[in-house]
C-alpha cells in the first residue's frame, strides 16, 4: 500500500479565515478515534486477546465520551465565535453530513448490488422513512436503525445543537452549569421512569421520523431568521424537539441519553470556567456532580432495558468508562500550552473520518477476507493502517473542501446580516469538533 501521509498541523485550517486549531483537543479526537475503532476491529481480528477487556471498562463508550466532553468544550465556542446562528449551522451541516452522506451510500451499495444485507431491523422500514431520519441525524431517537452502527452518536450531537442554540438565541448560552445540573438530575430522578421509544410506539416510526423531520426543519429555518420573535421561538421549538426525543423516544432509555447530554455540558462548563465565564469552584463542582450522578443514574436504572446480569456489567465499565474520559479530558487540558507531536495532532483532524470509516472497512474486510478464527494481530495492523491512509484521502478531498466551503458562506452570511444577534466573543482559538461523533 502507497503511504499517504497524514495531514500536518499546517493544513487545510491555515487557510485565510480558518481558526486557529486547539493540538490539544486534537490529540484528544485523534486517542477517542482510534479506540473505537479499535474496539471495534478487535471483535473481529484479535477476539480472545479483548475477552476481558470489559470487565471493568467499555473502550467504544470511553472514547465516545471523550468526543462528548471534546463537542461540549467546542461547540458553543463555535456558535459564540460564529455571533449568529445562520453561521454555526452552515459550518455544522458543511462538516458533517458530506462524509456521512459518503460513508451510508458505501455501506448501502452491497445492499443495493445484492452482495450483503442491511444491518438487522432496517429491513422492515420503508426506504423514505429510513432515509428520512438519517437525514435529520435524530435516528437513534426515532427508533430507526442506524445504517452504521457508530451513527447513533451524531444523534445525540445533533440533540446538543439543538439545545445549545435554544440558549443562544434567548441569551441564557453561559448558564451551561445549571444546565448540565437539571439534565444529570432528570437522568437520576426520572431517568428511569420515562417510557422508551413511546412515541414511536404508539403513533408509528413512520409519522414520527416525518413529524420530528418537519419540526426540525422549521426550527432550523426560524432560528436562522433575522426576526427576533421567530429567531427565539425557532431555537425554542429546536431545543424542545430534542429535550423531548432524548426523553421519551430514545433506543438507550432517557437516563443515558439525558447523562450524555450533561456530560456534553460538563464540556461546556470547562471551557467557560477556562476563559473567566464563571468561576473554577464552580466548574470543578458541576464536575463532580455530573460524574457522580451519571454514575448513579446508571447503578439505579441500567436495569429498565436490560436484565439484571447485563444491568451490574453495564454499570460497571460505565462507571469506568466515564471516570476514565474524565481524567484523560483532564490530562490533555493540563498539557494544553506544551507541543503536541505532529503525527498525534494529524491523527485528530482525520478522526470524523477515522470514526465513520473504520466500520465500512471492516464490512468490506469481512466481505472480501472473512473473520479469521483466530488473534490475527497482523491482519489488524494492515487494518488500522488502511484505515488511516483512506481517512487521509477522505479528510483530503472530502472534509477538508466541504469545511473551506462552509467558511466562506459563513463569511458571505456574516457579511450580508450585520444585524445577526451579537454574542460575547470568546478567543480567537477554536478547533473542529469530530463527533462522533461515538460505539
Amino acid at each position: 500500500m502507497n503511504r499517504v501521509p497524514l495531514p500536518s498541523r499546517r493544513a487545510g485550517p491555515a487557510a485565510a479565515g480558518a481558526p486557529k486549531r486547539l493540538a490539544w483537543l486534537d490529540l484528544l479526537r485523534g486517542i477517542a478515534a482510534m479506540v473505537v475503532a479499535l474496539h471495534h476491529a478487535t471483535y473481529y481480528f484479535t477476539p480472545d486477546w479483548r475477552a476481558g477487556l470489559r470487565l471493568w471498562f467499555d473502550p467504544g463508550l470511553y472514547g465516545v465520551l471523550v468526543f462528548f466532553l471534546v463537542s461540549g468544550y467546542i461547540i458553543p465556542a463555535s456558535l459564540e465565535r460564529h455571533g449568529q446562528v445562520r453561521g454555526f449551522w452552515i459550518s455544522r451541516l458543511l462538516r458533517i453530513y458530506p462524509l456521512l452522506t459518503v460513508a451510508c451510500a458505501i455501506t448501502v451499495l452491497p445492499f443495493v448490488l445484492g452482495v450483503r444485507g442491511l444491518r438487522a431491523g432496517l429491513e422492515q422500514y420503508r426506504p423514505a422513512t429510513a432515509v428520512l431520519a438519517h437525514l435529520t441525524m435524530l435516528q437513534d431517537v426515532l427508533a430507526v436503525p442506524n445504517v452504521i452502527n457508530v451513527l447513533w452518536t451524531l444523534s445525540y450531537e445533533m440533540a446538543f445543537y439543538l439545545l445549545v442554540v435554544a440558549l443562544f438565541v434567548v441569551g441564557v448560552h453561559r448558564r451551561s452549569a445549571p444546565v448540565a445540573l437539571l439534565l444529570v438530575a432528570g437522568a437520576v430522578v426520572v431517568g428511569g421512569l420515562l417510557p422508551m421509544a413511546a412515541l414511536s410506539t404508539r403513533v408509528g416510526v413512520g409519522p414520527i421520523v416525518a413529524i420530528a423531520a418537519l419540526t426540525m426543519a422549521s426550527a432550523i429555518l426560524a432560528a436562522v431568521s433575522s426576526r427576533p420573535a421567530l429567531r427565539i421561538a425557532g431555537g425554542l421549538l429546536g431545543g424542545a424537539l430534542a429535550l423531548t426525543l432524548v426523553g421519551v423516544n430514545s433506543r438507550v432509555g432517557a437516563w443515558q441519553g439525558l447523562a450524555i447530554l450533561a456530560v456534553m455540558f460538563t464540556g461546556t462548563v470547562l471551557y467557560r470556567a477556562e476563559h473567566g465565564q464563571i468561576r473554577r469552584r464552580t466548574a470543578a463542582a458541576t464536575t463532580v456532580l455530573v460524574l457522580a450522578g451519571a454514575v448513579a443514574a446508571a447503578v439505579w436504572h441500567a436495569d429498565v432495558s436490560m436484565s439484571k446480569a447485563q444491568a451490574d456489567a453495564f454499570g460497571t465499565y460505565w462507571t469506568g468508562s466515564i471516570v476514565l474520559a474524565a481524567v484523560t479530558f483532564a490530562a490533555a487540558w493540563a498539557l494544553r500550552h506544551r507541543r503536541i507531536p505532529g503525527r498525534l495532532a494529524g491523527l485528530g483532524k482525520i478522526s470524523f473520518s477515522l470514526y465513520l470509516l473504520h466500520p465500512v472497512l471492516l464490512m468490506i474486510s469481512d466481505q472480501l477476507g472473512g473473520t479469521p478464527e483466530h488473534d490475527d494481530v497482523l491482519r489488524l495492523a494492515v487494518f488500522v493502517l488502511v484505515l488511516i491512509g483512506v481517512s487521509s484521502l477522505t479528510y483530503r478531498y472530502v472534509e477538508a473542501p466541504c469545511q473551506r466551503l462552509g467558511r466562506r458562506l459563513t463569511r458571505r452570511s456574516r457579511d450580508a446580516r450585520p444585524g445577526s444577534p451579537a454574542a460575547p466573543a470568546p478567543p480567537p482559538e477554536e478547533s473542529r469538533p469530530a463527533p462522533e461523533p461515538s460505539h
